[in-house]
């Protein structure tokens, strides 16, 4: 019965090594810059974004691909670029001032 329980365990811890090994492997062959711009994306864009930056989220748009121009209209000031079509009607977004020094690592992780 002991064994079982071991296996069990190590099966699991296996599995998870090797899910989040695939998101490290495609992250080491990033840039310096893209990589902290992930940092910043995870640590700060998640929570109404989607983890993948492609997809929706649960209250913000897909924003994969954002030029530095609109990012820094939206992160900072909450408005939009002269010409640019919204995605949503919505205003929620706050500002984000404190991340005016992270805005190139944040373009260069969601260039695609």
């Amino acid at each position: 019965m002991l064994r079982i329980g071991q296996f069990i365990v190590t099966a699991l811890l296996l599995t998870a090594v090797i899910g989040c090994s695939n998101d490290t492997d495609q992250a080491s062959g990033k840039s310096p810059d893209w990589q902290r711009g992930r940092g910043v994306y995870l640590a700060n864009c998640i929570a109404c974004h989607s983890n993948d930056p492609a997809k929706d989220g649960s209250i913000g748009p897909a924003i994969a691909g954002s030029s530095k121009e609109l990012l820094e209209a939206r992160v900072l000031s909450t408005s939009y670029p002269p010409n640019y079509k919204p995605k949503r009607p919505t205003k929620v977004m706050p500002q984000f001032p404190f991340l005016k020094e992270e805005l190139p690592y944040l373009a260069a992780y969601l260039a695609k």
